[in-house]
């Protein structure tokens, strides 16, 4: 079992991605992430999906994804030509006595205040799963 990203061209229309998300979901596969965009042309979007499964799953799901009539194009990202990066967006709780060395975290994984009042903060972070996963952890400490 290996993560598998794939890269689906549809109509830019209602109920499109409940379509999709819901044909994985009827052949008993866990979406472990999904984003959807725009592209050049309006009349299509881009569904990224991430998931976990083997060579046959991925054949199953691209097969039976490609049949669905608002699906314009659909291929795999390959781990080798791709590049991969996650976004957290996350609100903590500070006061005087912490935030400093709540800004120090920040700086040390690249991140961004994006907002501060007097009792909170929000952050973003991009990056890979695991430098997501050490930033959370070195916030719970």
């Amino acid at each position: 079992m290996k993560r598998e990203v794939i890269s689906i061209f549809v109509d830019n229309s209602s109920n499109v991605l409940t379509r999709v998300a819901s044909l994985f979901g009827r052949r008993g596969f866990n979406i472990e992430s999904l984003t959807v965009s725009a592209t050049n042309d309006p009349a299509i979007s881009r569904i990224t999906v991430v998931f976990i499964g083997n060579e046959q799953a991925l054949h199953q799901i691209i097969t039976q994804t490609r049949k669905l009539e608002v699906v314009k194009k659909i291929f795999t990202l390959e781990k080798d030509n791709s590049l991969f990066r996650e976004l957290l967006l996350v609100k903590v709780a500070c006061d005087k006595s912490n935030r400093s060395a709540l800004r120090e975290i920040v700086e040390i994984y690249r991140g961004k205040i994006i907002s501060l009042s007097k009792s909170c903060m929000i952050i973003e972070l991009t990056g890979a799963s695991e430098k997501i996963d050490g930033f959370l952890d070195m916030l719970s400490c």
